[in-house]
């Protein structure tokens, strides 16, 4: 399965485009770019959405790609992961349950 970063990445060069043509495009930091492609950092939510924009991407996909990096980075090398993963799921369905009511 492929990161966000690497996504963000093959996304860029498809395009042909060069790292600082597209943090210029989006006001930041090639550096910070590249390191986000890489995964030495971690991009935040307004800025997937503004990568997104850029491409004419899937702002879902990418956010749903962007939410599970944070998530596995958390918990990866947890024993219990899978279990609280899951539990996790259960009290998020539960929690949208509660506030539709």
């Amino acid at each position: 399965m492929k990161t966000i970063g690497e996504t963000l990445r093959e996304l860029r060069e498809s395009k042909g485009l060069l790292l600082r043509q597209v943090a210029a495009a989006i006001q930041i930091d090639p550096t910070l770019l590249s390191k986000i492609e890489t995964g030495v950092r971690k991009a935040t939510k307004e800025q997937i959405i503004n990568l997104a924009h850029f491409f004419k991407a899937d702002e879902k996909e990418l956010l749903v790609l962007f939410l599970s990096d944070k998530i596995v980075s958390e918990v990866q090398d947890e024993i219990l992961a899978s279990e609280a993963l899951h539990l996790a799921e259960k009290q998020i369905q539960f929690n949208k349950k509660k506030k539709k009511n």
